[in-house]
This record gives structure tokens, sequence and C-alpha cells, in this order.
């Protein structure tokens, strides 16, 4: 083979072979392209997006909740004695007393049973940060005051400076017990003392908002009401008592290490749950979607990849005489193989560039796409209720763009050796005599 046959003679053919011409090859051709370049943007985008709801979510998580969570079955009685010790123990930074459960409030006729959230807020401070999270009027939780999520004040129609009216099913029981009295005494004749004490019992507490918060959680700012911890003692008449301690620690991925450590410094009726424990079902569930997706998606630039296999094999049937001459001229195997196996690596390429750039714009412009298909389409594409969030959130890891970049190309070369193999096995009389 004479000698002008240098290293950049594959590139040249294979460049050649793809120069757009106006055949059905070169159609076949653009579909393989385009298909390398949605199974690239697809796959960045749903990782990236994936792994950015996850990142979110802890952050939303771990911002509003503490990292661990200190309970008993009934009720923790002698709170402050269990703040002190707690916080002696190595890598506990705070810890802060709460009151939660379900009322029902009450604005303007209108009526929704959603939690209070008692709590210390001096103490609450070096636990979670909450007042980041205001959006409207300040964190004043003294007095009877109460600071109420963004989504539960839309739809009741709060602003600061509003005063709610609050029940609580904490003496339910009890006036129960009193109704069943007064029942029996109904014809002996009951006093008025005994109905004005059931009054009383169920007698509501207006609360002053003093604030807006938004967590950018949905379930947080639909659902709950942060209130000083005397009212939702009061609320649910728990005297001096709690329903558990917040805790918060140096490095919210060692909980469940400290949580050991802690556990020594708390008597033993006491349980103590990591923000992960909590929240463990929901995160492998996205940890899962996310690797099947991965490999769900793996299979749109697999359809790819058959169409470079079928272009390259269109093109070995087409161009038979050319190496047929090539082979007679004396070509080795390694270099008939490197004319396809680089013809299938410049799509490859060229795929994985296109939809490299055309992923990364669509993250970046993820929340207009979504808002402009809602408009056209008539439906919501991210609806906040369902995924707890008020915007698309998105994340890109590097490492993960790598993988699928590599990846995709790997598989678009490996889908030319099947045609390459076949070209460099041709044998060249046999070529030279097709027509």
């Amino acid at each position: 083979m004479p000698s002008s046959l240098s290293l950049p003679a594959p590139l040249f053919l294979a460049a050649r072979y793809l120069k757009p011409k106006r055949t059905f090859l070169a159609v076949i051709t653009l579909i393989s392209v385009l298909g390398v370049t949605l199974g690239i943007t697809v796959l960045i985008l749903v990782m990236s997006v994936m792994t950015g709801f996850e990142r979110e979510l802890q952050r939303k998580v771990i911002g509003f909740d503490a990292h661990l969570l200190v309970t008993n079955d009934g009720l923790i009685d002698g709170w402050k004695e269990l703040v002190t010790k707690s916080e002696k123990t190595k890598g506990v930074v705070a810890a802060s007393p709460f009151v939660q459960g379900p009322v029902i409030v009450e604005f303007n006729h209108q009526r929704l049973a959603p939690k209070i959230r008692g709590i210390e807020p001096e103490l609450e401070s070096k636990v979670s940060d909450l007042s980041k999270f205001i959006i409207s009027g300040k964190l004043d939780l003294s007095g009877d005051s109460t600071v109420i999520g963004s989504e539960l004040a839309r739809t009741l129609g709060v602003h600061v400076g509003d005063l709610l009216t609050v029940y609580s099913p904490g003496n339910l029981g009890e006036v129960i017990d009193q109704l069943d009295k007064l029942k029996e005494k109904t014809g002996k004749g009951a006093k008025a003392e005994e109905i004005d004490s059931i009054r009383q019992m169920v007698l509501p507490t207006q609360l002053t908002v003093t604030g807006i918060f938004e967590s950018g959680r949905y379930l947080y700012d639909s659902e709950f009401l942060l209130v000083p911890l005397h009212i939702g003692q009061e609320l649910y008449g728990l005297g001096g008592s709690v329903h558990g301690l917040s805790i918060r620690t140096v490095d919210p991925d060692r909980a469940a290490e400290i949580r050991e450590d802690l556990r020594k410094n708390l008597p033993e009726e006491l349980s103590c749950v990591t923000w992960m424990d909590l929240n463990k079902q929901l995160f492998d569930a996205i940890a899962m979607e996310r690797h099947v997706m991965f490999f769900l998606l793996m299979f749109i630039i697999l359809v790819a990849a058959f169409g470079i296999m079928n272009t390259l094999i269109t093109v070995t049937v087409q161009k038979t005489r050319e190496i047929g001459v090539l082979k007679a001229l004396g070509a080795r195997t390694w270099q008939i193989v490197s004319v396809f196996l680089v013809q299938g690596m410049v799509v490859g390429v060229i795929g994985v560039a296109s939809g490299l750039v055309l992923g990364m714009t669509l993250i970046r412009w993820r929340n207009e796409v979504s808002q402009w298909l809602a408009s056209v389409l008539g439906v919501e594409i991210f609806p906040r209720s369902v995924y707890q969030f008020n915007e698309i959130p998105a994340e890109i890891v590097p490492t993960d763009v790598a993988l699928i970049c590599i990846s995709a190309f790997i598989i678009c070369s490996l889908a030319a050796l099947i045609p390459a193999w076949i070209a460099s096995r041709m044998d060249p009389v046999k070529a030279l005599r097709c027509e």
C-alpha cells in the first residue's frame, strides 16, 4: 500500500462518508445523531433533577426539622434537666423542647385542621434557623402569637396582624366525660356552674399572626403553625410536660453515630430517632428511582446505537467496491476497521456534544420551560402539592454527567465495531465484482 496513506486517512474517509448528501443514508445518519442527542439530553436532565430533588429535600428537612428527636410513648417531664444532659453529650450542639399535634384553626368562617409546633424561641434558634424562612413579619413568639406557613396563610387568607381562632382536641376526652355527667343530671337539674365549666373547656385560644414562613416544602408550609411552648402546653393540657426534644448535632450525616452516645445520657424509656430514620422510606425511594431511571433511559442511547450500526452497515454495502479497492491495494484489517470505527465515534462525539449542550440549557431554563409547557398543554407539569417544592430542583453532579457522556460514547463506538469487522473481512475479489 502506498506510504501516502498516513494515520489521518481513516478520519479523512470517515468524514467523507459522513459528508451531508441528499440521500436516504444521510437521513439515517441524522436520525442516529438525533437519537444520541436526545438520549444524552434526557439522561442529564432527569439525573440532575432527581439529584437536585434529593439534595433539596435533605436541606429542607434538616433546615426545618432537627437532626435528632427524643420522644416517649407518653409525655416527657423535667425537660430542662434532659436538655442539660443532652448538650453535655459529645457531638450535640443544642437541644430544645417541643409540643406538636393537630388543632382546629378558624378564620373568616373557614376551618382547617393543621398542626401546631410549640417551641421555646431562644432554645429553638440554636437547633434550627427558622428565621431564614420568614417571608413576612418576623419570628416573634412572645405572648399569644403564632407564625404560620405561607400556603396555610394563603388558603385562609391570613395576613400579619390578623387574629386566628385555635381549638385544641387536647381536652376533648374531658369534655365528653363532663357532657355525659351533665346528661345524667339533666332530669335532676344541672347546675349553671357545671355548664359554665364545660363552656370554659371549649373556649378557643386567640392568637395573633406575627409572621409568615416559607420553608419551600409544601407539607410544612401548608400544615404548620409555630406557637410559644406555653401555648402548646395549654392547648393540650400538658402542664409542664412536653412531647419531645429537638437536638442539633455537629454534622447531620453523623446523627446515627451521635445518637448512640446520647442514649447513654438519657433514661432508657426515651427513644431517639434521626432525621434519616424519619425520612428513610422517602430517600430510599428517590435513590432507587434515580438508579432505575438511569438504566431505563440508557436504552434510548442503545436504540440510537442500533441506528448507528444500521447506518454503517448500509455504508458497508454501498462502499463495497471502494473497500475492495483498499483491500486490493494492501490495506490492513485494522485500517479498514478504523475507517468505520472512526465514523461511529464521530457520530457519537457529535451526538454527545449536542446532547450535553441541550441538556445543560434545559436545566438552566427548566422552570421557564415547565411554565411554558403548562400554559400550552393546560396541565401543571410540576404540581407543588404533590412534589412539595415551589420550583423544579436540579443539581448537576460532574461525575454523573461524565459517566453519562462516556457511557454513550463507548456504546456508540461499540456499535460501529460489527459493521467495521464485516467490512474488514470482505474478500477484495468479490468486492471488486460487486456492481
